[in-house]
């Protein structure tokens, strides 16, 4: 019996490690197809390329929103823009391309999302886009300001350009000057700005195709086609 006691204790300890192995792979945290906890689940990153769904209900921002294009074409694009962001600058080319050539058939919202920390001249610029707005010419501002970014953004003080573009727009200047520390401009680029942090949006631009949003390596004509393209046919919300 002694001879064999060394045996029958391995032939136990063995027993012992296949048992718990076992317990360990049916338990939740066992080492078969269990990922740790994922700290960002439920939100979209702006760097992702999926569209995971967003902790809670999403903001609506700014009503009405800025719209360009058929009212009832089947796909919605909505970008979450900073006017003095060079990525953004760049992308805004791109866009007035999708929107020629898919005139029918997509609509393009644009949201605020100026980015002051890093852009000094961001949140004058949303400003001078949503008074122009209030005299029924954002899309006008946001266009020149887009395409003249260079003229304006290492300025130490923006706001004698912009308001030389209201001019250059035949707006009412002592207005659209006032309109732009107005509490309505301020609201709406909140309303932008929670919309897109309910959504995840964490950079710019960050740009939503029906709900889902594209990768940054997406963000080319080649990459915004095949996403309208396969994009579902029915009126999105």
């Amino acid at each position: 019996m002694k001879r064999n006691l060394p045996f029958i204790i391995i032939a136990l300890v063995l027993l012992v490690a296949l048992a718990s192995g076992a317990y360990l792979l049916r338990s939740p945290g066992g080492a078969q197809g269990t990922a740790q906890p994922n700290t960002n689940r439920g939100v979209a990153s702006a760097n992702s390329s999926g569209s995971p769904a967003p902790l809670g209900t999403p903001s609506n921002g700014a009503e009405p929103p800025h719209l360009r294009g058929e009212a009832n074409a089947p796909v919605l694009i909505e970008e979450f823009g900073d006017f003095q962001c060079p990525p953004c600058g760049a992308l805004y080319p791109l866009m007035k391309k999708i929107e020629g050539e898919f005139s029918t058939r997509v609509r393009v919202v644009f949201r605020e999302f100026p980015l002051p920390k890093i852009h000094k001249n961001a949140a004058d610029a949303a400003r001078a886009a949503e008074a122009a707005g209030l005299q029924g010419h954002f899309w006008e501002m946001h266009d020149l300001i887009y395409e003249r970014q260079g003229n304006w953004n290492v300025m130490p003080d923006a706001r004698p350009v912009f308001q030389e573009f209201a001019r250059e727009l035949k707006l009412d200047v002592d207005r659209f000057s006032s309109d732009m520390d107005t509490l309505q401009v301020n609201s709406r680029i909140s309303a932008d700005m929670s919309r897109g942090e309910s959504l995840g949006v964490k950079g710019t631009p960050t740009v939503f195709i029906n709900g889902k949003e594209l990768s940054p390596d997406n963000m080319t004509l080649e990459g915004m086609r095949a996403a309208i393209n396969a994009a579902p046919k029915g009126k999105s919300q």
